[in-house]
């Protein structure tokens, strides 16, 4: 296994408003290794797509470790047209808070032999956008029992 395919996808219900990061990481083969999803508090869809990357980023490292995998490669796949043009260097970043984050994202790249950021439509993401769902879903629930 040299090559993970990740889909990321972040979400926040208002903008800005309560937000959660959704991951699904697939092998070579297509079978998904891991499914896994994130709180990430008050803030934007932006932020939050840009924060589900981050977090998916993190976990490929690890599968990669943990499988002592030597050359490592990542594609990434978003529906955010805006945060992937950004790690494309296709759009300047102005917001500052977004400028943090995407230094973080390309630090995290560095742990990789080759990293892609490719743009899909949200229908091509379902699995990821479960996952945010599935979070918001859960806090709002257990929201009412505190």
């Amino acid at each position: 296994m040299n090559k993970l395919f990740i889909y990321s996808d972040g979400g926040s219900r208002g903008n800005p408003g309560p937000a959660a990061g959704g991951v699904v990481i697939k092998n070579d083969q297509g079978e998904v290794v891991l499914k896994t999803s994130k709180y990430l508090g008050e803030t934007t869809n932006n932020v939050a797509e840009y924060e589900a990357l981050v977090l998916a980023l993190q976990k490929a490292k690890g599968i990669f470790k943990a499988q002592k995998v030597k050359n490592k490669n990542l594609e990434c796949y978003l529906d955010s047209e805006l945060v992937v043009k950004q790690l494309n260097h296709e759009y300047k970043i102005k917001d500052e808070g977004m400028q943090k984050l995407f230094i973080i994202v390309w630090n995290l790249t560095l742990d990789f032999d080759s990293v892609k950021f490719i743009h899909i439509p949200r229908e091509k993401n379902k699995l990821a956008d479960e996952m945010v769902n599935r979070e918001l879903d859960g806090r709002e629930k257990h929201k009412g029992l505190f």
